[in-house]
């Protein structure tokens, strides 16, 4: 069965990790999925990234955005969906890999999107279950937020990994934060999206229409410090208190500057 997903551009952000596109591009490919655009976000790759792209550029015709240095995840994003011209952008980095069960559920994961205007997201992928969660249709849920939930977890509403967004996402909320890691990108956007009452939806099965591969040659760019992942009880308990007061003072207070 042929996917003509003819709204829809697929956002594709990239750092020297040419044969990861290649495996997602290909991936797509095998399943019979098209789309109104592909754009390939590039952050600065180096020269033997950068001639692979430009092959592969032949071959699947995108649309390439280049920077001539490293200039982080925000920039990257930012420059990648200001070059979408499809009302609907599906947001995917480099690393991950859809399932044979993605059409299907992407074609119900659209239907419900042009039917809510509401809507500003549907998560696909996430390596835990938003925490709060509303039965919806079609295997997705609507995300739910209060400020005095009280798990931690509850903010991060947005996230980077694989979803389904209007394109006009930056006018609603705003450019990404440049000039800083990853982590603190995305953490800024979910703040700035709470705070801009954004409203999405969360696939059930959360690890079933992608698949995440880092491979040996082409590792993650993504670093975190070690307090914020070890399992340590105590170590646990004392995050855990952090985050919350941090955050619940963070969506109040703070003003996310894009």
């Amino acid at each position: 069965m042929d996917y003509n997903f003819f709204d829809v551009g697929l956002l594709v952000t990239h750092y020297n990790r040419s044969n990861s596109l290649e495996r997602l591009l290909q991936a797509f490919k095998m399943l019979n999925c098209t789309f109104q655009e592909i754009v390939v976000s590039d952050d600065g790759s180096s020269a033997l990234h950068l001639d692979v792209l430009l092959a592969l550029r032949e071959q699947y015709g995108f649309k390439l955005t280049l920077a001539e240095s490293n200039r982080g995840l925000g920039n990257n994003i930012n420059k990648g969906q200001q070059a979408i011209t499809a009302p609907l952008t599906l947001y995917v980095q480099e690393d991950f890999v859809p399932t044979q069960r993605f059409p299907g559920s992407f074609l119900n994961a659209l239907e419900l999107f042009r039917k809510n205007r509401e809507l500003d997201i549907i998560r696909f992928y996430a390596y835990y279950q938003y925490p709060y969660l509303r039965p919806y249709k079609y295997g997705y849920s609507e995300m739910i937020y209060k400020i005095w939930y009280y798990r931690y977890r509850k903010i991060y509403f947005y996230s980077d990994h694989p979803h389904l967004r209007r394109s006009d996402f930056l006018v609603k909320f705003g450019k990404y934060a440049e000039n800083l890691k990853g982590d603190r990108t995305e953490y800024l956007k979910c703040i700035e999206f709470l705070q801009k009452k954004g409203k999405g939806l969360f696939y059930n099965e959360y690890t079933s229409l992608f698949n995440q591969v880092n491979s040996d040659d082409e590792p993650s760019t993504m670093s975190r410090n070690n307090w914020t992942q070890t399992e340590n009880l105590a170590v646990s308990v004392i995050r855990n208190i952090y985050r919350q007061v941090k955050y619940n003072l963070d969506l109040l207070f703070l003003n996310v500057k894009s």
